[in-house]
């Protein structure tokens, strides 16, 4: 095994400093895409950005309390009061009493499947572009870049927790 030189050693230095760039560079752009499409989707659905996030929080996570979502959602309760009276007006979500809760007052917020195709009719196109994007990938690629994405955004997670409890 041979040994770099320093110059050689300075280089991969180098190279890897401007790899980690690029890489850094490259998730902010995606995340203002992201942010893009997803003004996009919300406008052509009738919702308001936050509106979408949120409902998008229940979709994955729900049903959740009104409080437990504006936690997740890092809104006001009193904003989060709005968002669901607007998704619940617009047929998207539905408040019901949580029978299980020691507080008979306590409710939950549960997704309302029917409005759902029209979304994924909206997401269709990067939907498609994301599965030829991941064809030309090995399956050991595709595991490696999954890893990479949600230590990524466990990496966010912290910081936004960090930032909340400032």
């Amino acid at each position: 095994m041979t040994s770099m030189t320093p110059d050689e050693d300075a280089n991969r230095a180098r190279r890897r400093r401007r790899g980690v760039v690029a890489i850094k560079e490259s998730l902010r752009e995606l995340s203002i895409q992201m942010s893009l499409l997803n003004h996009q989707v919300g406008t052509h659905a009738g919702l308001k950005d936050i509106d979408l996030y949120c409902l998008d929080l229940v979709n994955r996570h729900g049903p959740l309390s009104p409080s437990a979502l504006a936690r997740r959602a890092g809104l006001h309760p009193a904003t989060m009061t709005g968002v669901l009276d607007r998704l619940e007006r617009g047929g998207w979500v539905a408040r019901r009493r949580d029978p299980d809760a020691l507080d008979r007052r306590a409710v939950a917020v549960h997704p309302l499947l029917t409005r759902n195709p029209e979304l994924f009719e909206l997401y269709s196109g990067m939907n498609t572009s994301m599965d030829q994007i991941c064809a030309d990938y090995t399956d050991a690629e595709l595991d490696l870049l999954a890893d990479f994405l949600n230590r990524t955004i466990e990496a966010g997670q912290d910081a936004t927790g960090q930032l909340a409890n400032d």
